[in-house]
């Protein structure tokens, strides 16, 4: 005998009282076939109660395909109790993959000119929820004139149809335009909401809709002073804010201008900040200020306002203003700085997404000001910071040391502190800018040496710190020696100290081989700088000829080779290295002598045929001629010829090539790419154009671009296009960088990416030494 089909509680019962999982598939099994089996025999006085049941195995995952016909006949049906399972049904079932939620269409139409309210909110949530396009363009009219029906039920819920079908079909903004300026003159907070979420959608997708309504700015301005100062409403009164869900849809319209100053102020002034309502309309007052561009004022009370919200107990509201200080600190520098103790404070946050956001603002509060005062509390933060978070704050300040040291010496003992405190997170440039810069600082030399010998004295186990001292102790090991630097406590070093503390240095398990090459190299400096005997420093040479690894067996044998066979060469070939300035004084003097040496070369006459020919090469190097150009005929070789040749050519020179475009980054889909304009009337200034696109599958959000240059430069950020890089090649983010180069020196550019992707925090420093030599000389 068949088991009868189970009521819907009945059935809700033995499902959750299965114990396996197969004894549940097992009841859904037997109670899907009885759904079947009445289907097929059509019993209309219990089809709404079969459904309903589908409708919580659907929602439980199993399959239900075979009931959407049966919302077509409920929704056709006159009785409310079919409808309503019925169109419950549909916006389970149906969507825009399956053709049968095109039949329904005469059904919803039928329904929403009946004048049944709860029939007619029926058909308006199914519309919103899977109306395709062709259903949206035949019942917009429809939808229309049930935006002006008396009933707030019916105008709430038209409201949010019309928003799917303007963002399923955006050409119907037309359609919907007319009605929204008499909708704002309503006195329920409903339909205002809705209308105001509307009016963003239409301006957000129609020029001429925004046009529009910057008319009615005045009226949401009124209806914000409203809320604000009276509250016509108590009941839509939370925690003593009147209506808070009104007040944030109203400062996140588009069409709200520059024109509404005094209700922001309002806003501001009177909000309640002790309980949350009113802490999200402060927020959402501070998004308004700064998307609509406000005055310099405004600007700095919407600072003031996230630096409360940095003193607030809650984590979430310190995150938010942390992460909104951020956006503003490019555009509103000095007003984010009057808040920089309550954010130095905020390092010392025990929760890790907080004090990452508190070390990327105070590293973008560092300027030339505040430079000592910054590093101190960030150096202090770096000894206590949790290792995930060591990598970052030893970048970034390495990079606000090299961008604002007051001096050389400062520089010097800023990186020995981050190399000393946490030199196995540093990244890898950093042994080579510490090496180039001791080396440009003559007058440090000394002082230099001796500070890095007392720290490899102490600690070998930081790898960067360990190489960084071995080269210096190799180049300056005779200052060391010597005893008479005077900046520093006396110590007295003999040579034996320091063969000892590198031979210890090569022997130790924790040196990397690149680390016992620099020690390796050392010794050998050495042999030229001591004036004892060098026998036990090719006794150490010696013993490496057989070592492991390649590298340095081919430095111990090539060094071995030099003490028997060349050693009269020996101390020319291990002299000093000689470090080229990279950006400093001398390139710029160098540079400009050699604009001189070109300068008088055009100006000398050509004589001879060499130097005419030499002059023919460079007028096709100036042209750009390709292979399949024509040169030149060959000109005479006389001066006169060669003279009556040049006063031949075109006057006006040729217009400058582009630029090529230039990728500098790419990751899971996320690309940075440059592009560079050098505008004809000002050849020392460079504009670059940083676009990051996303062809991911996942949005890009929090996206910040920071950049460095040499400082022989001057480097103007400008503020990005936004910070959200949708996904699928969506639309990019764009950065403006004014880069000012009077001088020509060669562009080197530092840049510093931090994003969220894929719920991950990712941030990547990198440097672009690759950039078009067109793009500064």
């Amino acid at each position: 005998m068949v088991a009868p089909s189970l009521k819907l509680q009945d059935l809700i019962e033995e499902i959750r009282g299965a114990k396996t999982q197969a004894q549940e598939r097992e009841v859904i099994q037997k109670e899907c076939a009885h759904i079947r089996a009445s289907f097929r025999d059509g019993d209309p006085v219990h089809r709404h109660r079969q459904l309903a049941k589908l409708l919580y195995v659907h929602m439980l995952g199993y399959p239900a395909h075979f009931g959407q016909m049966e919302c077509l006949k409920l929704i056709a049906s006159s009785r409310f109790t079919d409808k309503r399972v019925g169109y419950l049904g549909a916006m389970l079932l149906l969507d825009e993959r399956h053709d049968a939620h095109l039949l329904i269409t005469n059904s919803i139409k039928n329904d929403l000119s009946q004048g049944i309210q709860p029939v007619q909110g029926l058909a308006l949530c199914t519309l919103s929820t899977m109306g395709s396009a062709e259903m949206c363009r035949d019942l917009a009219p429809e939808v229309e004139k049930l935006l002006l029906q008396p009933s707030p039920y019916v105008r709430k819920k038209a409201i949010l149809t019309a928003v799917h079908m303007i963002r399923k079909v955006p050409e119907l903004s037309s359609v919907f335009l007319p009605p929204c300026v008499h909708l704002l003159h309503e006195r329920h907070h409903g339909i205002l909401l809705g209308t105001i979420t509307l009016i963003t959608e239409l301006c957000e997708r129609s020029p001429a809709a925004l046009r529009h309504f910057r008319k009615v700015v005045p009226q949401l301005v009124q209806i914000l002073r409203t809320l604000v100062t009276t509250g016509y409403s108590t009941e839509h009164s939370i925690s003593g804010v009147s209506d808070p869900f009104l007040q944030v849809g109203g400062h996140s319209s588009k069409t709200m201008t520059n024109t509404s100053p005094l209700s922001s102020t309002q806003v501001a002034t009177n909000t309640d900040t002790s309980r949350n309502a009113g802490n999200a309309v402060l927020f959402e007052t501070v998004l308004t200020i700064m998307d609509i561009r406000s005055a310099a004022g405004l600007r700095v009370l919407a600072v003031n306002i996230l630096g409360r919200f940095l003193l607030n107990s809650d984590r979430n509201i310190r995150y938010v203003a942390l992460t909104s200080l951020l956006r503003l600190v490019q555009s509103d520098h000095s007003a984010v700085q009057r808040h920089r103790p309550t954010v130095v404070d905020c390092l010392q946050e025990t929760d890790a997404s907080l004090s990452r956001r508190a070390l990327e603002l105070s590293l973008a509060l560092v300027n030339s000001s505040n430079v000592r005062a910054m590093m101190q509390e960030l150096q202090a933060f770096l000894e206590s910071c949790p290792p995930d978070l060591r990598a970052d704050c030893a970048s970034g300040i390495l990079l606000a040391a090299e961008r604002f040291a007051p001096t050389k010496r400062w520089h010097i003992d800023t990186i020995l502190h981050v190399l000393t405190t946490a030199g196995t997170h540093v990244r890898d440039d950093a042994v080579a800018n510490l090496t180039q810069l001791i080396g440009g600082a003559q007058e440090l030399h000394a002082y230099s040496v001796r500070r890095l010998y007392n720290a490899l004295a102490e600690d070998i186990s930081q790898q960067p710190l360990v190489q960084v001292a071995a080269w210096c102790i190799g180049e300056y090991g005779d200052l060391l020696l010597e005893g008479n630097c005077e900046e520093i406590e006396p110590l007295q070093v003999d040579e034996e100290e320091v063969l000892a503390l590198l031979e210890k240095v090569l022997q130790s398990h924790m040196s990397l081989p690149a680390t016992r090459g620099y020690a390796l190299t050392a010794l050998m400096k050495l042999s030229t700088r001591l004036q004892g005997d060098n026998n036990r420093i090719r006794q150490v040479v010696s013993i490496y000829r057989s070592c492991l690894d390649v590298e340095l067996q081919q430095r111990a044998v090539e060094y071995d080779t030099l003490f028997r066979k060349y050693d009269h060469m020996r101390a020319a070939i291990l002299e000093k290295m000689p470090l080229v300035e990279r950006d400093g004084p001398q390139a710029d003097e160098e540079a400009k002598e050699s604009k001189a040496a070109a300068q008088l070369s055009e100006a000398a006459p050509a004589p001879t045929e060499p130097q005419a020919s030499q002059l023919l090469d460079l007028l096709d190097l100036l042209d750009g001629a390709s292979g399949d150009a024509q040169h030149p005929p060959p000109l005479d070789p006389s001066p006169g010829g060669a003279l009556v040749y040049l006063l031949d050519l075109p006057c006006a020179p040729p217009p400058p090539a582009p630029i090529p475009d230039l990728k500098v980054f790419e990751r899971e889909g996320v690309q940075l790419n440059l592009s560079f304009i050098r505008p004809p009337e000002n050849p020392a200034l460079l504009l670059i154009t940083a676009t990051a696109t996303n062809s991911s599958e996942g949005d890009v959000t929090d996206f910040i671009c920071q950049a460095a240059v040499p400082k022989s430069l001057q480097l103007q950020l400008q503020a990005p296009s936004g910070n959200t890089v949708p996904a699928r090649g969506g639309l990019p983010i764009t950065q403006l960088f004014r880069i000012l180069n009077p001088n020509k020196a060669p562009l080197r550019l530092k840049l510093r990416l931090t994003y969220n992707h894929f719920h991950q925090s990712v941030q990547e420093i990198f440097e672009v030494n690759n950039l078009p030599v067109e793009s500064w000389q």
